[in-house]
């Protein structure tokens, strides 16, 4: 459910100041040898990230479902293409697959799919600054 809140510029820098921490642990990691770890750390960047552009928009979304209509409220305020938007659904499928039920990740994935990721995660940054 998509609520309008007063726009909280510090709890964004938060969230922002997170994903860069989580950003540079996973930098210091194996992510071939850790590829589900990889994908959860990932899918955490960007989740933290889209909630801080939500934020700072007035934006609070919650209940059932909020990670996926946070993914779509963030695809459609900042123009990714409907192929991202799909991406980040499965990725997000994928982490709740993980948390839920022991599902584990290829390495293959994190490999071909890891310079998407951070081009998704450079233009949400981007889009905080």
């Amino acid at each position: 459910m998509i609520t309008k809140i007063r726009p909280d510029k510090q709890k964004s820098r938060s969230l922002k100041i997170m994903a860069e921490i989580t950003l540079e642990r996973l930098e210091n990691t194996d992510r071939e040898k850790y590829p589900t770890n990889t994908l959860t750390d990932y899918y955490d960047v960007i989740h933290k990230l889209m909630d801080a552009l939500s934020m700072v928009n007035g934006i609070k979304i919650k209940g059932e479902g909020a990670h996926q209509e946070l993914i779509d409220y963030v695809a459609k305020q900042y123009n990714f293409d409907e192929q991202t938007r799909q991406f980040l659904q499965r990725m997000r499928n994928y982490r709740n697959r993980i948390s839920y039920e022991g599902f584990m990740v290829h390495k293959n994935y994190i490999t071909s799919n890891q310079e998407k990721i951070k081009k998704i995660i450079k233009k949400l940054f981007d889009e905080l600054d």
